[in-house]
């Protein structure tokens, strides 16, 4: 079973991807890592960030690896690369 999401880009993948936001169908249960690699694959330039980037699922930090995660209609992900200073 699929759900679609609202994925939010901020800052390096904001600009990696040409978006700020987009919907996706996700299964609806995955681990943050396999969420990772879709995103991926719907954006390959997202490896310039994969080692540092971070995800947030309704507005929690989640990291990327092996946590299981189950989606619902109308969640929104979080794209979050590190951020530089200045």
């Amino acid at each position: 079973m699929t759900t679609e999401v609202l994925v939010l880009y901020f800052a390096k993948s904001a600009e990696l991807t040409g978006l700020k936001s987009e919907t996706v169908s996700f299964q609806s249960q995955l681990t943050t890592l396999q969420l990772w690699q879709d995103l991926e694959k719907r954006h390959p330039k997202l490896s310039a960030v994969r080692e540092h980037v971070v995800l947030a699922l309704r507005q929690e930090y989640v990291a990327v690896g092996d946590q299981q995660v189950i989606l619902q209609e109308g969640d929104e992900v979080a794209v979050i690369p590190p951020l530089s200073g200045g």
